[in-house]
């Protein structure tokens, strides 16, 4: 294809510029955005992003104008080089872990690395007695080695008890004896397995003198370390391309019968007596069970940052976009920026609303995680496992240390990770047909974001854990046993109260909107206590009861954070009455918007009248949208994504979304390069092929 003629280039968008378009939304809001933005990542975080943005930027192999045009194996190999580069980054420019975390996340795709990273050396580091952590942990921290934690098989992912690889213990020369019994045996979806890792924590059931001792970990060697080929009776591979997260090489992994030395299982608390050949448990694990509420917390955290930059995307280009003219406007006015028709307010202010409860709430998981593991640490909380059945129920009241941190991240992790999820294709479809297109940011986003959904827990399945956890709290306060937390404290307050009933006024007291929540969802766990323990109905049976419940849960502890975050804010005077009035509205946006979705369990609980239902629908939800509709694109900017980031045309923050858009598809696109034979009778199918000079 010829170069864009300059006669094109010369083209402009027709009416008004979409960089003039949003200098004039911008000037119709008060809200000051830099104060907004230091209000949500502080400004000792904005200064260190754009320090590291700035090195990312100069660095040709971080170059994203091919992004959305390479196919798997080339976004694979790119991965690679950007995974490589950024580890001499990080030496060169002495960075922190905080830095470093900082770059992987500007960079906004997952790589080779990430399991290595993540779960393998945290996994050494928290399993692994000191003679294990020299061993491997060492090397790892060096990449000598490169690991990755290989749990999930083909056959059983969230049933980590029904596990089919075995390690048997061999009594006679001191090894254990790694196998796949069954195809369905496979590890599978393990990150950086595929063709990167050399080395994996594999999860397998210990087997000594027939007997199963449950899932346990062990550091294994993989790969040669020089020709990096797969060892003896070991088959390893990429499982394929998915539906996103193409540069992460998820793999697969089958053992036969391959022996690994004592020192293999990974020991801190658990271990095989080589004199003895007994398993003996050791220390208190609690403190390693509460590494995956921290990954949970941090999964609500990145939910809002998550969610926003699809909705920054599709803010700024509903503010662009102009569509139709509004049936009762006076004839012969220009066409109606997308943004003002209410039906896209409903669809994308609540969003823009959840971006920021989701960060309040994130922001007090993650402080009320670092206080239980303080408390923990402090009095050597410890866990009886031996009392604990195979299955997701526990029937004694009461609770541990973590519990109630545990339940309140299995519920906020799947509730919020959804909000994400389904709120970036909300978010897409709002964009209307250009949200199909890549060059829109969202869709490649919300592929890489969706496998969050399952992983780290189920969404559905945590939701069990989450009603296993309430239900043992009702049956402490049917006990008349002292609550302990907030959860215990809103169950007390409404057994108190039930037959009294309440009266909460939702739409002129905020206080009272998030008594409304606790309401329900004392009432849906109190009807499950019947089902179960009175009524003695199958758990089975109570599944669909208990999704609900969990997510009530959620709901309320988001408005319940978002509420208090916001109290804080305004008693230590952090941010002015713009902003304060404001975030403010988008709370109540969230939670009458939630309140109004969910409103025949409201009704039906008692916590507000059908009238009172209609009234939030009807009336206050839509003046909110009209009194947020002027702030949209100042509150999205507040985020301070940069354009390198958000790599979108839609959601620029100049505006300029179709010179983007055709500048991508005449000028960067290499199928444009490309001159086919079109004919079914010749063999030709490319007649030429231009090189691309990136």
């Amino acid at each position: 294809m010829s170069p864009t003629p300059a006669w094109v280039k010369q083209l402009k968008p027709s009416g008004a510029q979409g960089h003039e378009l949003l200098v004039a939304e911008r000037a119709n809001s008060n809200v000051p955005v830099k104060e907004l933005q230091e209000l949500l990542h502080t400004q000792a975080v904005i200064d260190r992003t754009q320090k590291i943005l700035a090195i990312l930027k100069a660095e040709k192999v971080f170059d994203k104008s091919q992004n959305y045009f390479m196919g798997r194996t080339d976004r694979f190999e790119r991965a690679l080089a950007r995974e490589k580069r950024l580890r001499i980054l990080k030496k060169q420019h002495k960075w922190t872990l905080e830095e470093f975390r900082t770059a992987t996340e500007l960079i906004g795709e997952p790589g080779p690395y990430g399991l290595h990273d993540s779960m393998f050396k945290v996994t050494l580091g928290e399993q692994g007695t000191p003679e294990q952590q020299e061993k491997w942990l060492t090397k790892a921290e060096e990449y000598k080695i490169i690991g990755c934690y290989a749990q999930t098989e083909l056959g059983h992912g969230s049933n980590v008890r029904g596990l089919e690889t075995t390690a048997t213990w061999n009594p006679e020369d001191k090894t254990f004896t790694l196998h796949s019994p069954h195809l369905t045996a496979s590890k599978w979806w393990i990150g950086s397995l595929g063709r990167t890792a050399n080395y994996a924590v594999v999860m397998a059931q210990l087997m000594i003198g027939g007997k199963s001792y449950g899932p346990t970990p062990f550091c294994v060697q993989i790969r040669d370390l020089k020709t990096h080929e797969p060892l003896e009776n070991i088959h390893i591979g990429d499982i394929g391309p998915k539906f996103g997260y193409n540069t992460m090489d998820n793999g697969f992994l089958l053992f036969n019968q391959v022996k690994v030395p004592h020192i293999s299982m990974l020991a801190r608390f658990s271990h095989v007596d080589p004199n003895t050949n007994k398993f003996a448990r050791r220390g208190s694990p609690t403190l390693v069970y509460g590494t995956l509420t921290w990954v949970r917390s941090t999964i609500v955290m990145q939910a809002g940052s998550v969610l926003a930059r699809g909705v920054t995307i599709a803010t700024r280009y509903a503010a662009v976009r102009r569509q139709f003219q509004d049936r009762d406007a006076p004839a012969g006015e220009a066409e109606t920026p997308v943004l003002n028709y209410t039906m896209v307010q409903i669809r994308l202010l609540p969003l823009l609303a959840a971006t920021f409860a989701l960060h309040f709430t994130g922001k007090s998981m993650m402080e009320m995680y670092q206080e239980n593991r303080k408390n923990m640490e402090q009095k050597g909380a410890k866990q009886d496992s031996s009392t604990r059945g195979a299955g997701p129920e526990e029937t004694q009241s009461g609770s541990d240390l973590l519990a109630d941190l545990h339940a309140s991240s299995c519920a906020l992790k799947s509730l919020s990770s959804t909000i994400a999820a389904e709120g970036l294709e909300v978010c897409r479809r709002a964009c209307g047909g250009h949200g199909y297109s890549s060059f829109s940011g969202i869709g490649p986003w919300y592929a890489d974001y969706l496998p969050t959904t399952t992983w780290e827990g189920d969404n559905y399945m945590l939701t069990q854990q989450v009603a296993r956890y309430l239900l043992k709290s009702a049956r402490s306060v049917l006990n008349n046993e002292k609550p302990t937390n907030d959860t215990t404290t809103i169950l007390t307050e409404f057994q108190n109260r039930r037959n009294i009933g309440c009266a909460f006024d939702i739409i002129g007291s905020n206080e009272d909107l998030v008594a409304a929540f606790a309401w329900r969802v004392s009432f849906l766990t109190f009807e499950a206590s019947k089902h179960r323990d009175e009524q003695k109905k199958a758990w089975n049976d109570l599944l669909v009861d208990f999704y609900r419940l969990s997510k009530a849960h959620a709901q309320w502890m988001i408005v319940k954070n978002n509420l208090t975050a916001l109290k804080k804010i305004e008693k230590e005077g952090k941010v002015g009455k713009e902003i304060l009035d404001v975030l403010m509205n988008l709370f109540r946006l969230f939670a009458l918007h939630t309140l109004e979705q969910e409103g025949a369990e409201f009704y039906a609980s008692g916590a507000c009248s059908k009238h009172q239902i209609q009234l939030a629908r009807t009336n206050t939800v839509m003046k909110l949208l009209q009194d947020i509709r002027p702030h949209a694109v100042r509150l999205v900017d507040s985020w301070g994504f940069d354009d390198w980031v958000l790599d979108s045309s839609l959601g620029r923050a100049d505006g300029r979304v179709y010179e983007d858009m055709f500048y991508r598809a005449s000028e960067l696109n290499p199928l444009n390069k490309i001159t086919v034979d079109p004919y079914p009778d010749s063999d030709v199918l490319f007649k030429r092929v231009e090189k691309s000079k990136l």
